[in-house]
C-alpha cells in the first residue's frame, strides 16, 4: 500500500513538471520573441515607386528595412545608383538612416533604432543622377513593447497574388494608373492602305517597239530621280513602226523643208513666188521641224527614252526585257510614296455616326503592337462617301495621311474610326488586358508585390485605349505590360527566393 501511494505521489509530481512545462512554452515571455508580422507600404510619385517592408518600430529594437525602388515609365527598371536616406521625426527630434548603395538592385536596406514611444512621420529622401524624390509615410507609430506591436494590424493587406519585384525587374513590365479622361465611341473596321492621287504616276509607251533595259540595276523598289530612264522602246528589226527609220525619215524631211524654206526667203524678198507659196513653204518647214522634235525627244541609238515624270521610287515594273509593246502601253508605276490614304469602308446602318467622324486609329501589316493616328500623320478630314446600293450596303470613308516610311501601300489594315466623345470614361491600355475563353481580365496592382486578378466589362476600343464599364475603380493600378508573366507564375506556383529583410 505505501509503494502504491510513492507511486502514484510520483505520478502526480511527473503530471505537474509537464503542465508547468506546456504552460512556459505557452508563456507571453516566450510568445514576445516570435517574429512581428511586417509593415509593408507602396508609394508613387510621378517618376519612382517605392515598396518597403520593415519591422514594426519598438522602443530599443532594431528595425530592418527592405527598400525596393523602381524608376517608371515605359518599362519598370531597379533603381542601382542613388543615395537613401530613411528618417523618423517625432515631434521635434528624429532619427536617420543613409546608404549610397544597393544591396541588390533596387533594393536599399537600412536600420533605425527608435528610442521613445510614440507617433511620427517617416521619410524617404531618394537622390539619384537624375531626379530627387521625396516619400512620405504618416501617423507610424512606435511601441513601447512588442507585446503592443503584436496587436497591431497589418499595414497593407496581402493581395491574390504575390509576383515579386525582383520578377518584375527582369521582364517587361509596368502599371498605370486608371483616370478618367475624354473619350469616343469607335467603330471598327478593315481597310486598306492605298497611294494618294497624284503622288503616283504610270509611265506608257510613246511609241511601239521592243522593251530594252539599258540599267539593270533598276528593279521594284528602287529609287529614282525625275527625267532619269528607265526604259527604253527600239523599233530596229521591225518591219513595222521602226522607229529608227522613222526618226531618220523625219530628220530627212525636216532638212528638205528648212531648204525649200530657206529659198522661199529669198525669193519672195526678189517677188519671184507669191506670198501663198513662201506661207506654205513655212508652214510646210515648221509641221516638219515640230514631228522631228517629237520623234527625237527622247530618242537614242537604242531607241525612244521612257523617262521617270517625278522623283520618288519605282513601285511596279509591268513589262520584261525583249517585250514588244504598242504605243499607250503601260509600263511602269512611279510613287513618291509621301501621302497614302486611308480607305475602309463601313455599314450602312452606322450612317447616322459617320458625321461625327473627325479622325482614326490604325495597325498597319502584321505589326499590330504599333498603333498610328490620322492626326498625328497630318491626316485631312474624312471623305465620306454618300451612297451605298443593294449589291454594296457600305459607305466609303477615306483619309488622307503622311507616309513616315513604315507604310506599304496595298497594305491591309485594321481601323478604328472616332466618332462621338464619352466623358468621364474609365480607360486602360488594350496591352493590360488578358483574354481567356472570350472573356477579358486585368490584373490590379493591390500592394507593392500584391495583385488582384479582375474580370472587366469592356465598352468602346481604339485599338490602343479600352473603355473599361465594370470591374476597375479610378486610381487603381493596372498591369500594362507583364500581365502574362504574372498569369504565367500563377500557373507554375513558383517564387524565387526573396531575401527581404523584416
Amino acid at each position: 500500500m505505501k509503494n502504491s501511494t510513492s507511486l502514484n505521489a510520483r505520478k502526480i509530481v511527473i503530471g505537474i513538471v509537464l503542465l508547468t512545462g506546456i504552460y512556459a512554452c505557452t508563456s507571453e515571455p516566450i510568445s514576445q520573441q516570435e517574429e512581428l508580422a511586417p509593415m509593408v507600404h507602396t508609394l508613387y510619385t510621378d517618376s519612382v515607386e517605392l515598396f518597403v517592408e520593415y519591422k514594426p518600430f519598438v522602443v530599443g529594437e532594431i528595425s530592418k528595412f527592405a527598400a525596393h525602388f523602381t524608376v517608371l515609365g515605359d518599362e519598370f527598371k531597379a533603381l542601382e545608383d542613388a543615395t537613401i536616406t530613411v528618417s523618423l521625426i517625432m515631434g521635434k527630434s528624429g532619427i536617420r538612416n543613409s546608404i549610397d548603395s544597393c544591396s541588390s538592385p533596387g533594393i536599399f536596406r537600412l536600420a533605425l533604432e527608435p528610442t521613445k514611444a510614440g507617433i511620427g512621420t517617416l521619410t524617404f529622401d531618394v537622390k539619384a543622377k537624375n531626379f530627387s524624390e521625396k516619400f512620405v509615410i504618416n501617423n507610424v507609430r512606435v511601441f513601447a513593447t512588442t507585446v503592443e506591436a503584436k496587436k497591431n494590424p497589418a499595414s497593407e493587406a496581402a493581395g491574390d497574388i504575390t509576383y515579386l519585384k525582383e520578377q518584375a525587374w527582369k521582364v517587361e513590365f509596368a502599371n498605370e494608373q486608371v483616370k478618367k479622361k475624354s473619350f469616343t465611341n469607335v467603330i471598327k473596321t478593315s481597310g486598306q492602305l492605298l497611294s494618294a492621287q497624284g503622288d503616283e504616276m504610270v509611265v506608257v509607251a510613246k511609241a511601239s517597239g521592243i522593251i530594252l533595259f539599258s540599267n539593270q540595276s533598276l528593279i521594284q523598289g528602287s529609287p529614282i530621280q525625275k527625267g532619269q530612264t528607265i526604259m527604253s522602246i527600239s523599233g530596229e528589226d521591225l518591219n513595222e513602226f521602226n522607229l529608227n527609220s522613222e526618226y531618220k525619215q523625219a530628220k530627212l524631211n525636216s532638212e528638205k523643208t528648212k531648204a525649200d524654206f530657206d529659198r522661199a526667203s529669198k525669193l519672195i524678198e526678189d517677188k519671184i513666188i507669191t506670198q501663198k507659196d513662201f506661207l506654205q513653204a513655212k508652214l510646210a518647214y515648221e509641221n516638219a521641224e515640230n514631228s522631228f522634235r517629237t520623234l527625237s525627244r527622247n530618242y537614242s541609238q537604242n531607241g525612244k527614252s521612257s523617262l521617270s515624270p517625278m522623283d520618288g521610287f519605282i513601285k511596279n515594273l509591268l513589262v520584261q526585257e525583249g517585250q514588244y509593246v504598242e504605243a499607250g502601253a503601260p509600263l511602269a508605276t512611279v510613287s513618291k510614296n509621301k501621302r497614302l490614304v486611308v480607305q475602309t469602308m463601313v455599314s450602312q446602318n452606322y450612317f447616322d455616326q459617320l458625321s461625327s467622324i473627325t479622325s482614326a486609329n490604325f495597325t498597319a501589316g502584321s505589326n499590330t503592337d504599333e498603333i498610328y493616328n490620322t492626326k498625328e500623320l497630318n491626316g485631312s478630314l474624312p471623305i465620306i462617301g454618300r451612297s451605298s446600293s443593294s449589291n454594296s450596303p457600305f459607305v466609303t470613308i477615306t483619309f488622307e495621311i503622311d507616309n513616315i516610311g513604315k507604310m506599304i501601300p496595298g497594305s491591309v489594315i485594321e481601323v478604328y474610326l472616332k466618332s462621338s466623345p464619352i466623358n468621364d470614361a474609365l480607360v486602360i491600355p488594350v496591352s493590360s488586358l488578358v483574354e481567356e475563353q472570350g472573356i477579358f481580365y486585368v490584373y490590379v496592382q493591390s500592394g507593392g508585390e500584391s495583385f488582384q486578378k479582375r474580370e472587366v466589362k469592356l465598352g468602346a476600343n481604339d485599338g490602343e485605349f479600352v473603355q473599361v464599364l465594370k470591374g476597375v475603380e479610378e486610381n487603381e493600378r493596372v498591369v500594362t505590360k507583364g500581365a502574362y508573366q504574372i498569369k504565367l507564375s500563377t500557373a507554375s506556383g513558383a517564387l524565387p527566393a526573396h531575401g527581404h529583410e523584416h
